[in-house]
């Protein structure tokens, strides 16, 4: 099965063609970034546009997509390798996602994770969803915040949730 994960030490991704990268059995290799190999097609990315909220998410800023959700790095990380998983709809609050909606959007954060969890030498991960404005949510679109986890990166681990309130998607 071919994976796609990002390499989050590159300063800018969306600057930098090649970003994705394809585990196969014989190693890492880069994919074009106006591609996305699946393990029955390739499928040709247009010029289309995500939404999250209000903002427009050129389709280069994307790392891994599927047909419902899309991924992305947090613009302000609270830790290396903070993403972002997200519907393709938009959705302000998590209830409102239908079935489908919500079975792809966690089983792409399941992947994603898992590559994030490898790739920073990570020993947990903190999946976290701010669902509406008074839990925190800056964003009007549903969204799950992926943060690989090591020991010490909080003096205390529930220190998390102060750093996620003080600063913005």
């Amino acid at each position: 099965m071919v994976k796609h994960m990002l390499l989050p030490l590159l300063p800018s991704l969306a600057s930098r063609p090649g970003w994705f990268i394809t585990r196969i059995s014989k190693g890492l290799r880069p994919v074009s970034s106006s591609s996305i190999t699946t393990t029955t097609t390739t499928t040709k990315m247009s010029s289309e546009h995500y939404t999250f909220g209000p903002y427009k998410i050129r389709h280069d800023e994307v790392f891994y997509s599927t047909q419902l959700s899309f991924a992305m790095v947090n613009l302000r990380p609270v830790v290396p390798g903070h993403v972002l998983v997200c519907p393709r709809r938009e959705v302000k609050r998590f209830v409102d996602l239908t079935a489908d909606e919500i079975s792809d959007l966690w089983l792409t954060a399941q992947k994603v994770g898992s590559q994030l969890e490898h790739y920073h030498k990570a020993s947990s991960l903190t999946f976290t969803i701010q669902d509406g404005p008074q839990a925190g949510q800056t964003v009007p679109h549903v969204h799950i915040h992926i943060l690989p986890r090591k020991g010490g990166d909080f003096e205390r681990n529930d220190e998390i949730y102060d750093a996620m309130k003080r600063r913005k998607t």
